[in-house]
């Protein structure tokens, strides 16, 4: 889960700048997670969702607008000196600009992580557990090798599964219902042998 050395204290930003050329990191409740860089499937998929979502919610083409959806954020919580999903989503209205000079300090309405397999049990146990506490009203996992989205809001302090579509399907994913989604876009470019390796 965690492929950082155990520090025997809380980690810091130096921390951070101290990890391998490629690798990336976050910190949450003074452990320090870290990680090689995704490859091309998630970065494609990542690519495909902040398109879909960015001019609807966004900018309001074709959709209700009052949103901010960023790619990789820099978010600074109390318990997460060093916080950077996949992709975030916070409402305007909670959120009227975005900070020039520093990180977002705001937990967001929104967040989204794509899985992969070196990063699944960090994903879907510690940072699940950490939304939850920290209030983030939805949370989407994406899968590309699986194919599948999974929808789930925080109702009194647990996760709702909402739905789990995969493949071709098309849907409307809270908090993102006003648009239909065609998921099969998501998953255009990925080679049939790319199922089978780490993204």
């Amino acid at each position: 889960m965690s492929h950082a050395p155990k520090l025997g204290r809380p980690a810091t930003r130096a921390d951070l700048d101290n990890l391998p050329p490629g690798w990336r990191g976050e910190i949450i409740d003074g452990v320090l997670y870290s990680f090689t860089r995704p490859r091309p499937p998630h970065a494609n998929t990542e690519g495909m969702v902040t398109d879909d979502l960015k001019g609807p919610f966004q900018r309001g083409h074709g959709g209700p607008g009052g949103w901010w959806i960023l790619s990789e954020p820099g978010i600074e919580l109390p318990r997460a000196p060093e916080l950077s999903p996949d992709l975030a989503g916070w409402r305007k209205e909670r959120l009227p600009l975005l900070p020039r000079d520093k990180p977002i300090t705001l937990v967001p309405d929104w967040l989204c992580e794509i899985l992969s397999p070196s990063t699944r049990s960090y994903d879907q146990i510690v940072k699940r557990r950490f939304y939850a506490e920290i209030g983030v009203n939805h949370i989407w996992y994406i899968d590309p090798l699986q194919r599948l989205l999974e929808v789930s809001r925080l109702i009194e302090g647990k996760w709702l599964q909402l739905g789990l579509y995969g493949a071709d399907e098309k849907v409307r994913a809270e908090p993102f219902e006003a648009i239909e989604l065609n998921l099969a876009e998501w998953w255009e470019g990925i080679e049939e042998e790319e199922k089978s390796k780490d993204v």
